[in-house]
């Protein structure tokens, strides 16, 4: 059974990527446009990856990851930020917050895949 991704992510064209570039790859994936659509789609399913964006409406991916980390089911879930962000300070909170890895757009989907399998074990 493949393993079940959440992309979490405002932009439509950057959740066509993703979704392309790991549905390929043989994982599920299912998508969010923002962070509180995110958590709406975690109390409905366990998913054992979830690749988030920083910036976005609603509720943003640090908010999202502090939220999702307080969810039992959820707690142990790798979580990569995909994100233009790079700052050190940011990372530093990503880190504290739960995020597992981070990776900078624009990104090379293969990039992507790699470090999902590498996450994953799989």
């Amino acid at each position: 059974m493949s393993a079940h991704i959440l992309t979490v992510d405002d932009s439509a064209s950057i959740r066509m990527t993703t979704k392309i570039a790991l549905s390929n790859a043989g994982y599920t994936v299912t998508e969010a446009v923002d962070g509180a659509d995110g958590i709406a789609k975690l109390s409905t399913g366990a998913f054992d990856l979830i690749v988030t964006d920083l910036n976005m409406p609603n509720m943003d991916g640090l908010t999202m990851i502090r939220e999702l980390r307080k969810m039992p089911a959820h707690t142990g879930v790798p979580v990569i930020f995909l994100t233009t962000e790079s700052d050190g300070e940011i990372k530093s909170q990503a880190k504290a917050a739960g995020a597992t890895g981070w990776l900078t757009k624009p990104f090379d989907p293969e990039n992507l895949v790699k470090i999902t399998r590498k996450v994953l074990g799989k």
